[in-house]
């Protein structure tokens, strides 16, 4: 498991300062119903607007 989550999206209620990621748990969905190859093919559901 990841000790630090890391999170560039500084308009996310979660995201804190050194661009870490505050949040006490993360949900990632893929885009289709294929498996993902690449990140551009994934979602951070976790993501809440300030």
């Amino acid at each position: 498991m990841a000790k630090d989550v890391l999170c560039e999206v500084n308009s996310c209620r979660y995201w804190a300062n050194e661009n870490k990621c505050s949040a006490s748990s993360i949900y990632i969905i893929n885009h289709s119903n294929k498996e993902a190859h690449k990140s551009a093919e994934t979602d951070c559901k976790t993501f809440e607007v300030k």
